[in-house]
């Protein structure tokens, strides 16, 4: 079977673990705005209410990728806020009027974190997204990729399940707890994500940047939490489930916008880390450059095109870079991605 936008999926399979391609430039439509404040995983809505606004995403992506001709493939976002895993495990949430939802801690001490239990794929917010991705799946047909909700890492979402004040203190004092109930989070997440695919069939697994990558090249997540920690602290409490999760599907793709360019050594050492989307803040992205020529894909995201022409001009002959361009206005979009292909020309 001819899946759609073939010659787009290999150059994306290349550039994250074939031969150099060319870097590639992805141009996001202007999609519409959330309906509600809440998100599909905790709404009190129908999951059916929710499919429309999925499916016009995606449509928006098809126009956007005809109209420009880029490096993308169009899919699903099933856009969720980082509250997923935490509203599973038994966190509230707060909505906000312009933001995504977030999840509200349920536990400040080691002896209630010990006391949580793994949820079951049948948990609400879990449940209700495999019921919108199937709903969507009888919508676009089967070949038509279908995104997992936003991911955080293992660590991360244990940062949102125990109150943070607490939370910190306790890696200094009850270390062993934290690590008992990162690794919860880890199961947790490799389960949801290895149920994901065997549910969704044709699926990816990024959810930022706007890119996509077959399941097979490995899973995705934030790491958030990184910047506040200490090289020693993260190598403890997080790079072990990392290297479990990349070695359990093959790859990892990471988004950090936390001030972490001290972890970039640790980051290096996660098997086969396929991409790493930074938010840079001083001295910018030269570091990253230095550190990731040669091993990792630089996926960039909320850069001016200025600033991604820089980062051109900072690459090493084995750097391997993605764009993504936000939305814009048609002419405009138009515009940055001939200023960036110039540049950046398929090979």
């Amino acid at each position: 079977m001819s899946m759609p936008y073939a010659k787009e999926r290999q150059y994306l399979t290349d550039l994250f673990a074939g031969p150099f391609p060319g870097h590639a430039i992805t141009v996001d439509p202007q999609c519409p705005q959330r309906p509600w404040a809440d998100d599909c995983a905790i709404s009190p809505r129908p999951v059916a209410d929710w499919v429309p606004w999925a499916v016009e995403g995606y449509e928006l992506q098809v126009q956007r990728h005809e109209a420009i001709g880029d490096d993308a493939v169009p899919r699903v976002i099933l856009a969720t806020g980082t509250e997923l895993f935490a509203v599973a495990f038994g966190c509230g949430f707060h909505l906000f009027e312009d933001s995504n939802p977030a999840a509200m801690p349920c536990v400040q001490t080691a002896t209630e974190a010990d006391a949580l239990e793994v949820p079951s794929l049948s948990a609400r917010p879990l449940e209700r997204v495999f019921e919108w991705a199937q709903l969507v799946r009888e919508r676009v047909g089967p070949e038509v990729p279908i995104q997992a909700p936003d991911i955080q890492s293992p660590f991360d979402i244990a940062a949102l399940i125990w109150k943070k004040e607490s939370f910190y203190l306790a890696i200094y004092e009850e270390p062993e707890a934290v690590k008992r109930l990162v690794a919860k989070c880890a199961r947790l997440l490799t389960e949801f994500l290895l149920e994901f695919r065997r549910q969704v069939g044709e699926c990816s697994y990024i959810h930022c940047p706007h890119m996509w990558a077959p399941p097979e090249l490995g899973c995705s997540l934030s790491e958030d939490e990184a910047g506040c920690m200490s090289v020693a602290m993260f190598e403890e409490f997080c790079l072990p489930t990392l290297t479990q999760m990349s070695e359990t599907f093959g790859g990892m793709f990471m988004h950090c916008c936390a001030a972490a360019d001290h972890q970039y050594e640790s980051f290096r050492k996660i098997p086969n880390l396929r991409s790493l989307n930074r938010v840079f803040q001083a001295p910018g992205p030269k570091p990253a450059v230095e550190a990731f020529a040669g091993q990792t894909v630089l996926a960039q995201a909320w850069m001016s095109p200025e600033d991604m022409l820089a980062m051109v001009d900072m690459a090493h002959e084995d750097s391997r870079f993605l764009f993504n361009v936000g939305p814009l206005p048609l002419d405009e979009a138009k515009r940055v991605y001939e200023v960036l292909r110039e540049r950046c020309p398929r090979r």
